[in-house]
């Protein structure tokens, strides 16, 4: 799977509750329970079959070679061995080469999201063996009520002008209206 779209709109969170959906004592299924061990350990970012790899730090052909060793062996405990690379258009040319035979003939037992900002930098031999998902800006509205509704779990109070102004000024950005 590959999930674009600029930053802080959910791609590595949908990245995250595909990992449960997949996982899930329940799956798959559209709907995980979020109660399973699968699913808690997934959001706690504990689950041993789930691995979350920043691309930008582990960008050499080493890396993926390192990750390609790891194949072999069947999942844990979960269904999947799920690997979500984050910033995934950081790997290097020889990374991708590396790559290229995994993606051509996974393991039944292993699935790949690819999460990036700029998928013009992924190769097309790639992009041509992945499915992707082109996540959109989020609407000042969605954003506005989002906030909202945090402000009021966390009893805090702010004007309403206040909320309008930083989800317009988000400018589509989930990520960075929260902060």
């Amino acid at each position: 799977f590959l999930f674009t779209g600029v930053r802080g709109v959910g791609k590595t969170t949908s990245a995250r509750i595909l990992a449960k959906a997949l996982n899930c004592v329940n799956g798959p299924t559209a709907t995980p329970c979020l109660t399973c061990s699968p699913c808690t350990e997934i959001a706690l970012g504990s689950d041993r079959d789930v691995q979350e790899i920043d691309a930008a730090g582990r960008t050499g052909v080493d890396d993926i070679r390192d990750l390609q060793e790891t194949l072999v062996y069947r999942p844990s405990r979960d269904r999947f061995k799920i690997f979500i690379v984050d910033e995934v258009h950081m790997l290097s040319s020889s990374a991708w080469n590396a790559f290229l035979k995994t993606l051509e003939e996974p393991p039944p037992h292993v699935k790949f999201i690819f999460a990036t900002t700029e998928v013009n930098k992924v190769p097309v031999t790639i992009l041509s063996r992945c499915q992707r998902y082109d996540f959109k800006l989020i609407g000042a509205a969605t954003v506005a009520a989002r906030l909202e509704h945090v402000l009021a779990e966390e009893k805090i109070t702010a004007e309403p002008a206040a909320v309008q102004i930083l989800a317009r000024e988000a400018a589509g950005s989930m990520r960075d209206a929260m902060s």
